[in-house]
């Protein structure tokens, strides 16, 4: 079975409104399941692609001080 991973994550928000997607995420993140962490990856890479360098910027120092 050859599955997009990116285009079922995609199909499935396309239609979502602000409120469904923050939901979809809060749900993710509150569910502490592994299997979550590609469908997080995807919506994060469709973030980054959306940036520019200064949020990119912004985003990689947030990145650094929740390592901390």
């Amino acid at each position: 079975m050859n599955l997009n991973l990116r285009h079922a994550i995609t199909d499935n928000l396309n239609d979502s409104n602000e409120e469904h997607i923050r939901a979809t995420i809060l749900d993710a993140i509150e569910s502490g399941e592994e299997k979550m962490l590609p469908g997080l990856g995807v919506l994060f890479e469709l973030m980054w692609n959306e940036c520019g360098e200064q949020e990119k910027a912004d985003i990689v120092d947030h990145i650094k001080s929740g390592l901390q």
